[in-house]
């Protein structure tokens, strides 16, 4: 598959999906994308950034959620005429979709939606490149039936990400049968190395997180092989206004992705 200039799939080096949870700054927004673009391009990792405007799925009312769309997609914008790489954004059931569409280069889906067949095929309409994210209560094989929903609107670009099943109350586990299973689809499957070490609402009205784990599950799933990996980072997680406990901080990010280089060229070679 085609994706922002470069081709991916199993067999082709994994790319990235990298950047803040949230846009907070634009002076944020620009330093890490030039942060990651820096470090990719070192590596020759294809890189795509990406940051939300609007977080809508945040636990409690009080969560901070984001700049909102017009602020958000002003600061996207930049990064990408500055900093000149692609980006990615989330989209929800009531996110003005052309105006969007008019600005990134990949739309997400977030993982609670992936079921509601009118706001899949809404999003696969656009004709952009798709990330659907696996639903956390969501067997693998079921992904087959959310991919054949946006295929039928004529979109073939699609991806399937997985981040975590949902074990117990605030818990994740990742299956990395998952990753294998998810090929049956057709499509490029993306591994979520920072939300999968989630604890949903873990903090009673946030998310926690095990961000110790990250380097472990990122490491296992370009073992067992993968397209891509989604991974959030940032300059100081433990003072990222969402989803800190899971971001990776971005000053250790490129001895990780030196280490997941090596395995994915002898999973892949």
């Amino acid at each position: 598959m085609q994706l922002c200039g470069f081709e991916v799939g199993l067999k082709k080096p994994f790319f990235l999906i990298a950047g803040p949870c949230v846009i907070e700054s634009e002076t944020l927004a620009l330093e890490t994308a030039g942060m990651l673009k820096e470090m990719t391009d070192k590596l020759k990792i294809p890189f795509i950034y990406k940051s939300s405007f609007d977080k809508a799925n945040r636990s409690s009312l009080k969560s901070f959620r984001g700049l909102g769309l017009e602020e958000g997609l002003r600061i996207l914008s930049l990064v990408k005429k500055q900093i000149k790489v692609p980006v990615l954004t989330d989209i929800h059931e009531d996110t003005p979709l052309d105006e969007v569409a008019s600005v990134v280069d990949v739309l997400q889906t977030p993982a609670f939606l992936c079921r509601q067949t009118n706001y899949i095929q809404k999003v696969a309409a656009t004709n952009l490149p798709i990330n659907i994210k696996k639903g956390q209560f969501l067997a693998p094989w079921d992904m087959k039936n959310v991919v054949d929903k946006a295929r039928a609107v004529g979109n073939d670009k699609i991806m399937v990400c997985e981040r975590g099943a949902s074990f117990g109350y605030n818990n994740l586990v990742s299956d990395m049968r998952s990753l294998v299973i998810m090929r049956d689809t057709g499509c490029p499957v993306v591994f979520d190395a920072t939300h999968s070490v989630q604890l949903p609402g873990g903090l009673g009205d946030k998310s926690s997180g095990q961000r110790e784990f990250v380097p472990d599950l990122a490491r296992a799933a370009i073992a067992v092989g993968v397209a891509g990996i989604f991974m959030e980072t940032h300059p100081n997680p433990d003072a990222a206004p969402s989803d800190g406990p899971n971001m990776w901080p971005i000053d250790q990010l490129e001895t990780l992705l030196s280490r997941l280089v090596e395995i994915d060229r002898v999973v892949k070679g």
